[in-house]
């Protein structure tokens, strides 16, 4: 144990222009902050945030976790973002709506979410 190099973290540049990735499922909601390069400033989920089980995938989960990491992005130097969200969660829309809260300015939104040209057989029928 004595022998273990100190781990030193990245900086990252902020600029005042940056991404915002919002990725929801329908068990959890993931949201991470980046530049303009792709390298992350902040990020968190619904999980991170404390919420267990089917209360990771509400809108209420979505809008702490935008909250706790847009004021770390805001207070680094963040202003201006493009939103690219993925997946059919339920927390999409209050996560976007929660950015403009934090202070953030909503320049663009776009949907990443990938769509299959028929590929899979999809799993059968639920029978309730």
């Amino acid at each position: 144990m004595a022998n273990q190099k100190k781990v030193q973290k990245r900086k990252v540049k902020v600029d005042p222009h940056g991404q915002v990735h919002i990725r929801a499922t329908f068990n959890n909601i993931i949201i991470s902050v980046t530049n303009t390069e792709g390298q992350v400033i902040s990020w968190s989920s619904a999980g991170k945030m404390g919420f267990r089980g089917s209360k990771k995938n509400t809108p209420y989960a979505a809008q702490v976790a935008v909250l706790d990491c847009g004021k770390t992005a805001f207070d680094g130097g963040l202003r201006k973002v493009d939103v690219f969200v993925k997946g059919p969660g339920s927390g999409r829309d209050s996560a976007i709506r929660n950015l403009q809260t934090v202070g953030l300015e909503v320049l663009t939104i776009t949907d990443t979410t990938p769509l299959p040209h028929n590929g899979c057989r999809p799993p059968k029928r639920r029978r309730v």
